[in-house]
Formats: structure tokens, sequence, C-alpha cells
């Protein structure tokens, strides 16, 4: 389980096409200061298991066919930076809100409206998320735990404060770039107790 609160940008510095998997090296140093093999690490909100750690701050991780298939990793590339968080601590506080690492599925960036101090974006998303997603509520972009400020059909916004444009992959994404999202797995916990019978969700 991790909250959504992003603790350092890493950078990929490999990438290896392994047929039906890739395996990455990421530099991460706040992130591999305490890790070993088997924990767990959100990167760009995918959690992924660490093969190893390697001595200059760099882990290595396998991404599944499904994962790439299914999320934006299959873009990222050597140099990129990406969002980095270690699975919480059963004693530490939860800054966020409850995110699982599970994206469901992946939107993209239609608008950023600059304001005095802040910036409010925009994303476009699956219809089949939308019915998830209320203003005031959490969603988690690139690993990112955010407010929903407003909704549509198919879209909606956040604010991001200066600590989250500086801090996160979120201040240098462009318009038509593509995130991963996780909704709020309480809005499917409940839906799927109040329509026991539908597996669509």
């Amino acid at each position: 389980m991790f909250t959504g609160i992003v603790e350092e940008l890493g950078e990929v510095t490999a990438k290896e096409d392994l047929g039906d998997f890739a395996r990455f090296a990421i530099r991460g140093p706040v992130v591999t200061s305490d890790a070993r093999h088997g924990d767990s690490i959100a990167v760009n909100g995918v959690c992924l298991t660490v093969v190893d750690v390697r001595p200059d701050g760099t882990f290595t991780t396998d991404v599944m066919g499904e994962t790439l298939n299914r999320t934006s990793l299959r873009a990222v590339g050597v140099g990129s930076r990406v969002n980095l968080e270690r699975a919480a601590a059963v004693n530490g506080r939860l800054g966020g809100h409850i995110v699982q690492g599970h994206v469901d599925g992946t939107g993209h960036i239609i608008a950023r409206t600059p304001a005095e101090h802040w910036q409010v974006v925009r994303i476009a998303l699956p219809t089949s998320l939308a019915r998830y997603v209320v203003e005031k509520g959490s969603i988690t972009v690139d690993g990112v735990s955010l407010t929903v400020s407003a909704v549509g059909h198919d879209w909606f916004e956040v604010s991001l404060i200066p600590t989250t444009l500086e801090s996160t992959t979120l201040g240098a994404a462009e318009v038509g770039s593509q995130v991963n999202l996780e909704v709020d797995i309480l809005a499917k916990y409940v839906e799927r107790l109040l329509n026991p019978d539908d597996s669509s969700g």
C-alpha cells in the first residue's frame, strides 16, 4: 500500500527489452536507502518489485508485458524522470490517501491553466473510470495523490501547488502527456456492495 506522497524524482538509467517483459534500472537514492530484494516501490503510480539494489542508489525491477500495455511505463525510456514512493510503513502517517499501485487506466493532459500560486490541470480519462471520480474526492495521477477540483463527463481537474509542480513529474508534463490513473479504491468497493451482481466494475 502507498499514500500517493512522492518521495523523490528518480531517473531511468537503463531499460532492457526481454521479450514479454522489460527490466528497468532506476536511480533513486532516497527510496533505495533501506530497500531490499522483494520490496515494493511505486514508479509513476505502478507498484513494482525490487529485484536488486546497487551501491550507487539504483534499483532494478522487472515490468511484465501486461503492465507495459496498460500503463504509461511503455513510453518511459533512459533519461526519463519518474515519481518514486516506497510502500507505506504501518506506523507512518497517511499523508495522501490509500493507494494500491494498481493502475486502473491511463488518461492524458488536455489543458494547463496557470494561476498566481498554482496550476489547474485538466485530464481526460476513460468514461469507464469517470463514475469513480467526484469533486473533492481523491485520485492518483502518476503516483501523486490529488484532490479533484472539478469533473466533467470524460475529464477532471486538479490544482497543483508549487510543491507538487517542483517535486513530481507533473510539473513538467505537457499537454498531450499520458498519465497513469488510479481511482479511489473505496469508490469501487461501494459500487460493488451496491451492485453485487454487476461484474463490469
